[in-house]
């Protein structure tokens, strides 16, 4: 998969005449060169459900008069750079209209989009016979088209209770309307969709690559990933994605060795806008953002409708990716180098739906717990059931976290080896047939004694540290009742009463009253034990006690850290190895973000530069002979200090930081990756 890609939107309705008419293989190849990319995803079909091509199986555009698909093609391979081949899948508009009875229903028999009467694309259902439509209309792609692999568009499971949906449940004995049964045939229908894509482009290109984007990607679907060639990462941050949403996935997916890449687009707010520029600080982030995670990039635009490219547009992109292109000698081939693994609450939930909890409060436990590890520059990734954790230092279970019989097998063994494990809420209970137990499946120091039925609660450390003062901060996640068997590290302190019309006490609820205190927080053999749902307080309401109280009880089992620092919490950092070039980079990024709008839009703009950041860095085994900054290769001074830890200050960076740490012969490698590259 290329390095640094282009995804060229290009949604245009038959009410605009004279499609692709400025389009000029000259000027369109001049953009191309000028952007530094090496990959261009073009289309065939959109959401319209127009082709851009000649076609036996649809229609193509009426205002089209030539192939421009084949033209662009053509014109990108001249160049050296290759062409996925875009088709929407799940929308078009073209089809809906005249075939309505392919519509995804609701209940109700409403099409599950927006009404006709409106602007906007229906859903089409993969169990009517639009899906053998869109197979043919892959196969076409493939027979006419030198295509270097197939992007199909809006593909997820979807609930559907069309007609066709209906008769295939009752023919098999089932509640057509059950939301169970439909959900349980949308994971089938998406699985019948993915492999029927697949065998008809095997017909013709086998093993041509797939991806099937569907926006998210969540935790614990390692069987949604795996049925594409690899994962591009749709988040534009100023579309209602964020800036969080491209990192979590990431250090879910990058440990698990698939090929990804983070998508963004050049626009200022979303998709499909015309005339929109973010600050190119912002795409020099993102892309940088991508990078230190360890995947490639994309850059999505808009083609007018009459195909001439944007001049401002590929000036724009061509300096952001000349300078993630000087980066790629030391991007490629790398691994995580993390000390702590995150039990992805919303993986378990997903490997456990009878569990009662709602996946918007894993989602938020998630949150909380990726913003915390990320702000306080722990090395971390996100895991499943079927993670190696042996890797790690510390494993944390967030709030829901039940133990089941395998994964009290899979923390033994951990532990055994000298692992630690760090539990909040109602994780550690042990867990079976869909409940969770009444008591501890961990050595936590702690016996369970159920849900607390007062909130919120105080909390506070039972020794003053430097960065939680003895004080009680208030607790509004749920809480739970425990006895302390183990050390006791923090009270619980209740308030005086309930809130209710016969007792309250000023706005919100009343103080805690010190006679009804009991332990919060306690260490045993396993690890430590925090009795709220901490993180997903943290990931709600971001208020300050919760992350220091979960550093002071990371503090409490052991020094786990790898790398240490002075970056500020709004700085972000990972830590790679590139083993076959014998060194370590670390990443350091910022770029400090403000909301603007009655949209709440994360924007960033001109950015600042961090001063002489500290590192103090445990490189296990290896001796680093040499220190610099990528890639322009600035000497770095290193200092030996105590336990085999170095010391190096980098005295400036902008955006984005590449600290490489040499230990072996990576001047070697580094001249072979120049050779490789010229041929």
């Amino acid at each position: 998969m290329r390095s640094r890609q282009i995804h060229l939107d290009f949604h245009t309705s038959e009410a605009i005449n004279e499609i692709g008419k400025d389009f000029d293989k000259n000027t369109f190849q001049k953009a191309l060169l000028e952007s530094h990319a090496d990959s261009i995803t073009l289309f065939s079909k959109y959401h319209h459900g127009w082709s851009y091509h000649p076609t036996k199986v649809n229609v193509m555009h009426p205002n089209l008069n030539f192939d421009l698909l084949k033209a662009q093609i053509e014109a990108a391979h001249e160049i050296g750079i290759k062409t996925p081949v875009y088709l929407s899948a799940g929308f078009d508009h073209r089809c809906a209209t005249e075939h309505p009875e392919y519509l995804i229903r609701n209940k109700d028999e409403t099409v599950a989009g927006p009404s006709f009467k409106y602007a906007g694309y229906q859903r089409l259902c993969f169990n009517s016979p639009y899906l053998d439509l869109l197979a043919r209309e892959v196969i076409e792609v493939c027979e006419n088209y030198d295509a270097d692999g197939i992007f199909l568009d809006i593909a997820i499971p979807f609930k559907c209770y069309c007609h066709n949906c209906r008769k295939i449940l009752r023919d098999e004995g089932k509640d057509p309307y059950d939301s169970k049964n439909a959900e349980e045939l949308a994971e089938r229908t998406y699985a019948k969709y993915t492999q029927t894509m697949r065998k008809a482009v095997d017909s013709v290109k086998p093993g041509l690559p797939i991806f099937h984007n569907g926006g998210a990607v969540p935790h614990g679907r390692r069987d949604l990933i795996f049925m594409n060639a690899h994962i591009e990462i749709e988040a534009l941050p100023t579309g209602g994605w964020g800036y969080d949403h491209f990192p979590m996935i990431a250090r879910y997916i990058q440990p698990i060795g698939c090929d990804f890449l983070g998508m963004t687009g050049k626009f200022h707010l979303s998709w499909g806008e015309f005339g929109g520029y973010k600050h190119i600080d912002a795409l020099r982030y993102e892309s940088s953002l991508a990078a230190a995670h360890g995947g490639k990039f994309s850059i999505g635009d808009q083609l007018h409708p009459r195909g001439a490219t944007d001049d401002e547009t590929y000036r724009m992109i061509g300096k952001v990716y000349a300078e993630l292109e000087e980066k790629e000698p030391w991007l490629c081939d790398v691994s995580a180098v993390s000390d702590i693994a995150v039990y992805s609450a919303e993986a378990w939930y997903h490997e456990h739906h009878d569990c009662g909890i709602d996946i918007s409060e894993a989602q938020a436990s998630n949150k909380g717990v990726f913003r915390m590890m990320k702000e306080g520059h722990y090395l971390f990734d996100f895991v499943d059931a079927q993670s190696d954790i042996s890797q790690y230092r510390l494993l944390i279970l967030p709030d829901i976290i039940g133990i089941d019989s395998y994964l009290k097998g899979k923390i033994d063994g951990f532990v055994s080896k000298g692992g630690r494990v760090l539990v909040t809420g109602l994780s550690g209970l042990e867990y079976a047939n869909g409940k969770y137990g009444d008591g501890f499946a961990l050595k936590l120091g702690a016996e369970y004694h159920g849900v607390r039925d007062i909130s919120p609660v105080f909390m506070y450390p039972d020794e003053f540290q430097s960065e939680i003062g003895y004080a009680p901060y208030v607790v509004y996640s749920e809480s739970y009742e425990i006895k302390a068997t183990g050390k006791v590290k923090a009270q619980i302190c209740e308030p005086y009463f309930k809130r209710s019309a016969e007792h309250f006490c000023s706005h919100l609820h009343a103080p805690h009253d010190a006679s009804k205190t009991s332990s919060g927080m306690t260490v045993g053999d396993d690890g430590a034990y925090i009795a709220a749902k901490i993180f997903r307080e943290y990931g709600d309401i971001g208020s300050r006690f919760p992350k220091q109280l979960v550093d002071y009880a990371i503090s409490l089992l052991g020094d786990i850290r790898t790398v240490k620092t002075n970056l500020p919490p709004t700085a972000e950092m990972t830590f790679m190895e590139q083993k076959n070039a014998q060194r370590y980079i670390l990443h350091m990024l910022y770029a400090p973000r403000t909301v603007k709008g009655s949209k709440n839009i994360e924007v960033i703009e001109e950015c600042v530069p961090l001063h002489d950041t500290e590192l103090i860095i445990r490189c296990g085994q290896h001796r680093i002979k040499r220190a610099y900054l990528a890639p322009k290769c600035d000497e770095l001074s290193i200092e030996n200090i105590k336990n085999g830890q170095i010391r190096i200050t980098v005295p400036k960076f902008r955006i984005h930081g590449m600290v490489v740490l040499e230990y072996g012969d990576a001047d070697k490698y580094f001249t072979l990756y120049q050779k490789e590259e010229k041929q």
